[in-house]
């Protein structure tokens, strides 16, 4: 299935996704530009979709968790069909999701690592970040990616959307999380056009 031809989206909020997994046996948070607006407590743009990130080896209790969805593998803009029980394939980062016969995706769930109390960058595993910091909650309690993790994702083929998220979090930021950020594109991308705005 082209990716491309796929782009119709029904945009839940994060509040929809707590209900929706509810159910869930295994850590979840908000990732995306969602994350960053649950760290900033306000809404500052409209959202095509929302991203919900798990560790990757719990891809089978999410899909068992969700029996009247359909999950697809999004991987090099071709969508995969991912059958209950089966492990996303290694090099896969992202799942799409519907409810079954529904015409609209509804989730994106983003794989990431994990080594036991540490956060793992899967772009670079050098990156790392305690994991009691890398996932936080909100004042509703509404599980979240640290907003400098999630940029650091942004950073890559940064989109507009992508550095106006930066523009308007990183004052936000503390000095700590600002140096995390800089050493970590200093690593992954060292010729990033964000590295001299940070502190």
């Amino acid at each position: 299935m082209d990716l491309c031809s796929h782009r119709l989206w029904r945009t839940l909020t994060p509040h929809e996704a707590v209900v929706l997994l509810s159910e869930l046996r295994a850590p979840w948070w908000i990732a995306g530009g969602w994350a960053l607006e649950l760290y900033l407590a306000k809404v500052t743009r409209a959202h095509k979709d929302l991203d919900v990130g798990i560790f990757r080896q719990d891809a089978k209790i999410l899909r068992a968790a969700l029996p009247d969805w359909d999950f697809f593998e999004a991987k090099s803009g071709v969508l995969s069909p991912l059958a209950m029980g089966d492990a996303p394939r290694a090099d896969v980062n992202s799942l799409w999701c519907k409810r079954t016969n529904a015409s609209q995706w509804e989730l994106e769930v983003m794989l990431d690592r994990a080594d036991g109390d540490v956060w793992v960058f899967r772009r670079d595993g050098r990156i790392t970040y305690p994991l009691s910091s890398a996932i936080r909650r909100n004042p509703e309690g509404i599980a979240c990616l640290a907003p400098e993790i999630q940029l650091l994702y942004k950073a890559r083929a940064t989109r507009p959307e992508d550095q106006a998220d930066f523009d308007l979090v990183v004052p936000h930021l503390t000095r700590d999380a600002q140096t995390w950020l800089r050493e970590s594109l200093l690593r992954s991308d060292p010729e990033h056009v964000w590295i001299p705005k940070l502190q």
